[in-house]
């Protein structure tokens, strides 16, 4: 008998980046999207594409929407506009939300240079934002992996990356390699509570995450 499929909330599922994971996610054997969005016409557009969705603003009230999400990845971004009520809270807001419902796994996507705000005169807000969200989850108890990408770019995915704990040289990578990262780390024994830094590189994206 073949198990059933894990459901995966998406956080910011209607975002560039988002969108690319949901895709993923609907092809794969082993996952389902639910797609969290905060609009009608938004839930309206996935539920055509006979995507699994949940309304809900992460300025409000969560708990209903993990509630059958086995795992979470947060890819939501306020784009500047709202980084302390979105970006930083947002996240907290789902991080408690997803304890409370027992997830088993919190996929993070966080940023380049969260470990240390300072490095950035015009992003420092949201860099400190990103980095009090990343250290709310790693004190939550929750099983999490922290991807923190250089630059997102619109380019094709190459499905190879560069994965350090630190990488010493700023640089980009496109949104369709960072999609398939945050996949790839959903399985429970990949980059277990690990935080790491990733670029566009030659390593398999499957290998960069198990090495």
């Amino acid at each position: 008998m073949k198990n059933e499929k894990q459901n995966i909330l998406v956080a910011g599922a209607n975002g560039t980046t988002g969108r690319l994971i949901i895709e993923l996610l609907k092809g794969s054997d082993v996952y389902r999207p639910i797609a969290m969005v905060r609009k009608q016409e938004q839930k309206d557009r996935f539920e055509k594409e006979n995507v699994l969705v949940v309304l809900a603003d992460l300025e409000k009230d969560l708990n209903h929407a993990v509630i059958n999400a086995d795992k979470v990845i947060f890819a939501a971004g306020s784009k500047g506009k709202n980084i302390i009520g979105i970006d930083q809270e947002g996240a907290k807001r789902l991080i408690d939300a997803s304890k409370n419902a027992g997830a088993k796994k919190f996929v993070m996507l966080s940023s380049m240079g969260a470990d240390d705000p300072s490095v950035s005169d015009t992003l420092e807000d949201y860099l400190r934002a990103k980095q009090n969200a990343d250290n709310y989850l790693k004190a939550s108890g929750l099983n999490y992996t922290i991807v923190r990408p250089g630059s997102l770019t619109d380019k094709e995915g190459t499905g190879k990356i560069q994965l350090k704990e630190k990488v010493e040289n700023p640089g980009s990578i496109s949104r369709a390699d960072v999609a398939q990262t945050l996949v790839e780390v959903l399985k429970n024994d990949v980059k277990h509570n690990q935080v790491f830094e990733i670029l566009a590189g030659e390593t398999l994206i499957e290998s960069a995450v198990t090495q």
